[in-house]
């Protein structure tokens, strides 16, 4: 295995790493918790 496969397996990993990450913070199931927080914020202190 040549250096150059090596870094396109490294790459591949990380972009299916990264593809991971965001399906599951922007995924349905949990999008009411992350548009509350941000309702939480925009709330008066009053």
């Amino acid at each position: 295995m040549g250096s150059d496969t090596a870094y396109l397996i490294f790459g591949a990993t990380l972009c299916l790493a990264l593809a991971g990450i965001i399906a599951f913070y922007f995924s349905r199931r949990r999008k009411d918790r992350v548009e509350h927080a941000k309702y939480k914020m925009l709330e008066d202190d009053d």
